[in-house]
């Protein structure tokens, strides 16, 4: 690889996104950050959704500024976001409405009443797919039961990624890995499973035929191209669009003669599992909860969905209000480290986290009803957040070597969640393994290295992930006092 490649990602999680450049030369990426911006959902008229039009005016800003401060010229652009969200596009080519945020309160109820026309074994045999009233396919369900008349003149589904890209060049196209997210696709042979959407009622029409990571979508729109300065050639990509996926293309893992490793992508949600080569669908993954979700090069993640630094981005925005000044995260977990070990635990698998009023009393109940002291401090509420993750994490890494008929060596944190020191020698202690955490900005070079892929910069995911791993910085956590976390693990199951 001796020309120098730049690359735009747009990286879009569910509290900020961020316009990353990559340049790859001599074997190595460099990233700088462009622009970052909010992306927090509104509420409006009681519907909690996001605002598809002031993050696609951010997107524009980023690459204004790319052409003005760095170059107009790029060899790709791509987006990544989050899963299961979608708009609906009408036949015209526009938007019918802002696209729901996961955490509205339309799919209360809906997984069950679902079950009383097709049971879990059917759902989870046809798709592979775990359980979360969040997914997809009841979001639609629960349009259906409202006879919600979008779905009647929509003409196509977009997931947040694909919704995004044709927003840039005008192409509809539905992504695997982000596909794979709403319980609808057959992880077998990658294709909808129609008998299971027609029994919902969902129409069958509004799904696009899912497209590899790597597809090149065509350029961006002229439009964009004169009011921002950006190459009117620039074409815009299919990344790896998942976010998780993304971030697991970017483990700075080799040739694997380290043994069995694991992820863990660490933000506002912790996804901890495997890449594997084919799904694994049976009654002990069903019962475990386990998910099979597209990656790249036709590899399955296969993971655990844990509620994950959602619970302190809520507590802070809870204590932000309170004061009415900002409280850095680095702050709340420095004052955590000096706080009583193991003092409360929650299950952070408790629905009630999903989407409270106020994260703060609710952590507080959860150790009440459990009889348990009540953290008091914004300290000790941190700590009992974050301490109940770890022994979250032990808990599953254990079921996935169960699931797997392996055991792991290593774990890999990473995202965001890579920096926080603190939770993740907790989770080299829980777990008993050894942590690398890094990269930190692993979701911006998976969807940078898949577009390189895609335009034939780079040939392989294997060299794809020996270009981060010499490009970037890591840290190694070892396990100790591992038996504090097998006594706490015991009081509170």
């Amino acid at each position: 690889m001796n020309d120098t490649k730049r690359y735009l990602a747009f990286d879009l999680g569910a509290e900020s996104g961020r316009a990353v450049l990559g340049t790859l030369a001599d074997d190595r990426i460099a990233l700088e950050e462009i622009h970052r911006f909010p992306t927090q959902g509104i509420v409006m008229l009681g519907t909690r959704q996001w605002d598809v039009t002031r993050i696609y005016g951010e997107m524009i800003e980023s690459l204004r500024r790319c052409a003005r401060d760095h170059t107009p010229d790029l060899d790709g652009i791509a987006v990544d976001t989050w899963g299961v969200d979608f708009g609906l596009i009408a036949r015209d080519g526009s938007l019918l409405a802002n696209p729901v945020h996961y955490r509205d309160k339309r799919t209360e109820g809906v997984l069950g009443r679902v079950l009383q026309i097709i049971s879990r074994e059917d759902i989870y045999g046809a798709t592979g797919i775990a359980f979360m009233p969040i997914n997809t396919i009841y979001q639609l369900r629960a349009m259906v039961e409202k006879q919600s008349p979008l779905l009647d003149v929509a003409e196509s589904l977009l997931m947040m990624n694909d919704l995004f890209s044709y927003l840039l060049c005008g192409a509809r196209a539905c992504e695997f890995s982000n596909a794979s997210t709403t319980q609808m696709l057959d992880m077998r042979t990658t294709t909808w499973n129609t008998e299971l959407i027609t029994r919902l009622g969902i129409p069958r029409r509004l799904l696009l035929d899912p497209v590899l990571p790597g597809t090149v979508l065509g350029p961006i729109l002229p439009e964009i191209a004169q009011s921002t300065g950006i190459s009117p050639r620039t074409p815009v990509i299919a990344t790896c669009a998942h976010d998780t996926a993304a971030a697991v293309a970017a483990v700075p893992v080799t040739d694997g003669a380290e043994g069995d490793w694991a992820f863990l992508s660490s933000g506002t949600w912790s996804l901890l599992g495997a890449e594997i080569a084919h799904p694994v669908i049976s009654e002990k993954t069903l019962a475990a909860n386990f998910t099979n979700e597209g990656g790249v090069e036709g590899k399955i993640t296969f993971l655990k969905n844990i509620i994950g630094l959602w619970l302190i981005q809520e507590c802070r925005r809870s204590w932000e209000l309170e004061d009415g000044r900002e409280t850095s995260y680095a702050t709340l977990t420095d004052e955590a480290a000096r706080s009583e070990p193991f003092a409360s635990l929650i299950d952070v698998g408790d629905p009630s986290l999903l989407a409270p009023e106020d994260m703060p009393s609710t952590l507080r109940a959860l150790c009440a009803r459990s009889g348990q002291p009540e953290p008091l401090s914004r300290r000790a509420i941190v700590r009992c957040a974050l301490e109940s993750l770890a022994l979250k994490y032990r808990r599953t890494l254990r079921e996935l070597d169960e699931l797997l008929g392996r055991k792991t060596a290593r774990l890999h944190i990473i995202g965001g969640g890579a920096k926080n020191k603190l939770l993740t020698q907790m989770a080299a202690d829980a777990c008993g393994l050894p942590v690398i955490a890094g990269p930190a900005e692993g979701t911006a070079l998976g969807n940078l290295a898949i577009q390189a892929i895609a335009t034939g910069t780079l040939a392989s995911l294997a060299q794809a992930r020996k270009v981060v791993a010499d490009s970037v910085e890591v840290e190694l956590y070892e396990p100790r006092k591992t038996a504090l976390w097998a006594e706490a693990e015991a009081r509170l199951h």
